[in-house]
């Protein structure tokens, strides 16, 4: 029957959380072993050191053991107990941030760490007592939404073998276009990438459109350079 017991009162802890698990620690630890938190830790497996505290709990005044219970006790956040060392974080950070290129989050990234952040805090006149650590700063700067990311630096594109040769091509048909009076020339600049065929549209497909001049193709992407084309007006 004491096995059973023990079992019963062991699972009705585990049910319980906080100041409350605590003080029904400290009773059974009472009731059955007067106080000594040993012998109870040795029996149930619960921490000494937890029942311990329950004890001390018990001997509370009522009143602030409701505030305990109502969760407004504990350290404050670093931002909240000084409103502006938060103002002077997001000075510092939303100069070097910018937002999801694909709008998908509210998330802002920026290229500061969180050493670099606290430092310029220093360089502000903060002291070094008032200025949280680097792992801190890091957990302000989570719960502030922003998100380490280097901003990498636009790359030029590659030159291909056949650049020479287009070019040359289209100067040779330009100066072509120009001695003949009767040709009218359209310049046309795109040089993005355009999805073509079944990969358009996010992968969706759509009916396929006739055209003469220009037909659908089952490649992914394809990139349109600088090029003249003359026609006769």
């Amino acid at each position: 029957m004491e096995g059973v017991a023990d079992d019963l009162l062991i699972a009705a802890a585990s049910l319980m959380t906080g100041i409350q698990r605590r003080i029904f620690l400290a009773e059974v630890c009472q009731k059955l072993y007067d106080g000594n938190t040993r012998q109870a830790e040795r029996r149930f497996g619960w921490g000494r050191n937890t029942i311990a505290k329950g004890i001390e709990e018990q001997e509370l005044d009522p009143d602030v053991l409701a505030t305990r219970k109502s969760g407004n006790a504990g350290k404050k956040r670093s931002e909240e107990q000084n409103p502006q060392l938060a103002i002077d974080i997001r000075l510092i950070v939303e100069p070097h941030t910018h937002t999801d290129p694909e709008l998908k989050s509210e998330r802002r990234y920026t290229n500061l760490s969180a050493a670099e952040v606290r430092q310029s805090l220093l360089d502000r006149g903060y002291s070094e007592e008032d200025v949280p650590s680097e792992r801190t700063m890091r957990d302000i700067l989570n719960r502030m939404n922003y998100r380490l990311k280097r901003i990498q630096k636009g790359k030029p594109l590659k030159k291909t073998k056949d650049t020479d040769a287009i070019f040359e091509n289209v100067k040779a048909v330009r100066a072509e276009a120009e001695s003949d009076p009767e040709t009218l020339e359209i310049s046309i600049d795109t040089k993005s990438k355009v999805k073509l065929g079944e990969y358009d549209q996010g992968g969706k497909k759509r009916e396929p459109i006739a055209t003469a001049t220009y037909p659908r193709r089952s490649i992914m992407t394809r990139r349109r350079s600088t090029n003249w084309f003359p026609s006769a007006c």
